[in-house]
């Protein structure tokens, strides 16, 4: 069997299976003072280094989190809770409705709970064009407590102009969450380039283990934590660090981004020829998403690795 859904999730790469391996044969509890503990500790550390400088963080940026889900979880909720508790004017999140679940679920629930949504339009591709958050703001700068869109859509595979959109919410000093868990290894991703607030990603999207994420959170965010007990990262993450699963996390992140140049080519031929093929079986198909031809932040427009149909019928 071939399996080509790696939009749900990725084999694991064997450089991760080989970093966690050896991790997990090793005893210790990064936050323990003894020796072991403090080998646990190194470990990690040194992950989060390697995770920085892979996506272009300080190391002090890197949160990790138990995933995807719960990164958007805890940039959505936290940077709002944090910010209207600063000034209970900042009542409204600016979103594309086409976001990942992670971050439409956690909208709706703060709209339960008193935060005003305002939906960003979005393009036949599924994009978020500049003008369209500018005009989202400009209705009342004041009341944004943050926007958030992802980097690169899970489904069709469109990819947003972040650094764009991330200039126009700097002007009015609003932190901007990109969910860019598609984008990792796909096309060019760097935190402090892009100027995103919160940028998350997860490992099992990247060749890495299913169960580990992380939230790159710039240090001039603040962001009140989901759960507490620990504070084990930076008082906004608590819960004993697994090991093992963040140093296969930090191995597949490493090995995805050094190597995307030549695998999202390999990719963008591939899904080329699919498309090709498919549209001459099928010539009324319909392929969805950005065409893939121009580029967006110095890479491609649409992920190399996807294609999305609809068919008649």
């Amino acid at each position: 069997m071939t399996y080509l859904d790696h939009a749900a999730t990725t084999p694991m790469l064997p450089a991760a299976i080989s970093a966690m391996t050896e991790a997990l044969a090793s005893t210790g509890n990064a936050s323990s003072l003894h020796a072991s503990g403090r080998r646990a500790r190194r470990a990690v550390e040194e992950a989060r280094e390697d995770i920085a400088d892979a996506l272009g963080a300080r190391p002090s940026e890197v949160i990790f989190t138990g995933g995807g889900t719960e990164s958007d979880n805890l940039a959505v909720k936290g940077i709002y809770w944090a910010r209207h508790a600063d000034d209970p004017r900042r009542r409204r999140i600016l979103a594309s409705p086409v976001e990942h679940h992670a971050v439409l679920d956690a909208v709706h629930w703060l709209a339960e709970r008193g935060a005003e949504i305002t939906w960003l339009d979005v393009d036949d591709f599924g994009r978020v064009h500049q003008d369209t958050l500018a005009e989202a703001i400009a209705r009342d700068p004041a009341s944004v407590a943050l926007a958030t869109v992802m980097l690169a859509n899970n489904e069709v595979g469109t990819v947003n102009p972040i650094r764009e959109l991330t200039e126009t919410t700097a002007q009015h000093g609003i932190p901007l969450h990109t969910d860019a868990v598609q984008a990792v290894g796909a096309v060019p991703v760097n935190h402090r380039a892009i100027g995103a607030a919160a940028l998350t990603a997860t490992g099992h999207k990247i060749g890495g283990p299913a169960g580990v994420g992380l939230l790159a959170l710039s240090r001039d965010v603040r962001c009140e934590p989901l759960q507490h007990g620990g504070g084990q990262e930076r008082d906004v993450r608590s819960g004993t660090l697994d090991v093992p699963s963040i140093v296969g996390l930090a191995a597949a992140v490493r090995v995805s981004v050094d190597g995307r140049a030549a695998e999202a080519a390999r990719l963008a031929k591939l899904r080329d020829e699919l498309v090709a093929r498919v549209r001459a079986i099928v010539p009324d198909a319909v392929y969805n998403g950005d065409p893939g031809v121009s580029t967006v932040d110095g890479g491609p427009s649409r992920l190399p690795g996807n294609a999305h149909f609809t068919f008649p019928g």
